[in-house]
């Protein structure tokens, strides 16, 4: 069975956890090229999603143009609020899920990111990612009506709600098509599809490990952190296929998992802001970066032993079309795995 490999990356300002709508600094896209060899050797090809601070920073983006026009990389959109302009809205927390804000505003803020990432790359962006997965109906409907087709901001197994986001815990980690005015259930014929990041456990069933993780986080138990527990003794491991997250042996394993349950695609995820050390709690020093870079390798190094194929995000919708199917069928073989 091919299997499609996807590289999602989140290209933003240096600033984490900070809602600043000026004066923001986009540094960490200098490091790219560094990513970029590395992706390179491997025939790898990654998307970049941009967001507002980075498409209007000429040094930045002059570095992004120079990949894309080597054929090295496709670009996307990725869009924070808060600096995205026309910003009408109190900045807060609340309103940094995009999906909080009001339909017209949500409607302006992408179609001015939109309209500026043809016009400084000369490419029309058909793949999204919403920043801090702040995604919903809004949302949709709004990159639908710009000519977006593939969305990535769904993240199985996990609830933003006490951040003002969706509650993503049942969605499949299944490819699925969708409509814009129902994002978390498959539709045939809808004209969305989302393939969301690999996100899933080591243990083989997932329907038992992700019944077992709500009822802990939902009852009492919560507060003795007992997920932490069951982590380290390695009953109960989530992991995303990400640098950030998991170590590169994590990653390759999380794969196989994914591989034996039937699904065709793997969608790696991370920050560019994570190529400073300091600038994200996920590597915070250089030895850390060294890792961080030595574990994307292994990742690399697995997908070409095992023969599977590199792709842009925008991949998967010829891949789904060749196939002729929903790749959600194969939720019910996810599910029972034991």
């Amino acid at each position: 069975m091919d299997v499609k490999v996807f590289i999602t990356i989140d290209v933003e300002e240096d600033l984490w956890g900070e809602y600043k709508a000026t004066q923001i600094p986009v540094d960490n896209v200098a490091r790219l090229p560094i990513l970029q060899d590395l992706f390179d050797r491997f025939g790898a090809m990654p998307t970049y999603f941009i967001n507002w601070p980075v498409v209007t920073n000429k040094f930045a983006s002059k570095i992004l143009h120079e990949i894309l026009n080597r054929g090295r990389c496709e670009i996307g959109t990725h869009c924070h609020p808060w600096n995205t302009l026309p910003i009408e809205e109190k900045i807060n927390n609340h309103n940094s899920m995009i999906c909080n804000l009001p339909y017209e505003l949500i409607e302006k803020k992408l179609e001015t990111l939109h309209e500026a990432i043809i016009d400084r790359f000369k490419v029309k962006p058909i793949c999204f990612r919403s920043g801090r997965w702040g995604f919903g109906p809004k949302v949709a409907k709004a990159i639908h009506k710009l000519g977006y087709l593939v969305d990535t901001s769904v993240t199985p197994f996990f609830d933003w709600s006490e951040d003002g986001g969706a509650d993503f815990s049942d969605v499949p980690t299944f490819s699925y098509w969708f409509n814009p005015d129902d994002v978390l259930r498959e539709k045939a014929d809808g004209p969305l599809l989302e393939v969301p990041p690999t996100i899933g456990f080591l243990q083989k069933n997932f329907k038992l490990c992700r019944l077992v993780r709500r009822k802990i986080l939902n009852g009492p138990l919560s507060r003795y952190h007992i997920l932490g527990i069951l982590d380290k003794l390695k009953i109960l491991n989530l992991r995303w296929l990400s640098p950030e997250l998991s170590s590169g042996p994590e990653m390759i394993l999380l794969s196989k998992k994914f591989i034996q349950t039937g699904h065709r695609f793997l969608n790696m995820a991370f920050h560019s802001t994570s190529l400073i050390p300091g600038k994200t709690p996920f590597v915070r020093n250089q030895q850390q970066l060294e890792k961080f870079l030595c574990d994307i390798e292994m990742f690399l190094q697995f997908v070409v032993d095992q023969g599977m194929t590199f792709s842009p995000l925008s991949g998967a919708l010829e891949e789904v079309k060749k196939q002729g199917t929903n790749l959600y069928e194969n939720t019910s073989q996810e599910m029972n795995q034991v």
